[in-house]
């Protein structure tokens, strides 16, 4: 028993510090303007509701994996106008995500200021996704590990499945 909750100790504390660094790394870059959605609030919201998902990143990121029902809208081309005319209704849920987070920030500010009032963005972004065991696609509609992970740099907050950047 006492090996048990050792492992459980162990095991809870490896993952609160794991934790802390992408925390602090987005308290850095975001003014959290857009609450957060976790990846398993997403995984449910995806499973039993509506809810657009939109990928902030670019296309050879997007090409390499996305979530499944992720439609690209891009972080440099980004045109909220072209969303607005595509979701009419300005309350519909929207999940917007990018590598961490920290671009689609910035694009759910956008859509907010279009008017949308149920936007959030994905905590610690695809890799978080990623991390928590959730399938990603490829340009092809098959499942895959490898992710684009903008960086080098950025490339040590995924912790699961293969690393491309460019």
């Amino acid at each position: 028993m006492k090996n048990m909750l050792l492992l459980f100790f162990i095991s809870c504390s490896v993952s609160a510090f794991a934790q802390k660094p992408i925390e602090k790394l987005l308290k850095k870059y975001n003014t959290e303007s857009i609450p957060y959605v976790s990846a398993e609030e997403l995984r449910r919201l995806q499973t039993h509701e509506t809810v657009i998902i939109l990928d902030s990143r670019e296309v050879n990121e997007y090409a390499v994996s996305h979530i499944e029902t992720a439609r690209l809208v891009g972080y440099n081309d980004f045109s909220s106008e072209e969303i607005s005319a595509e979701i009419q209704n300005k309350n519909t849920a929207i999940i917007v995500y990018c590598s961490l987070g920290i671009r689609s920030e910035e694009i759910g500010e956008k859509l907010k200021k279009s008017g949308f009032t149920n936007v959030k963005n994905l905590y610690g972004g695809i890799f978080e996704w990623k991390n928590a065991g959730y399938p990603v696609i490829n340009s092809a509609g098959k499942e895959t590990d490898t992710i684009h992970t903008y960086s080098k740099a950025w490339s040590k907050w995924l912790l699961k499945g293969e690393k491309v950047y460019d």
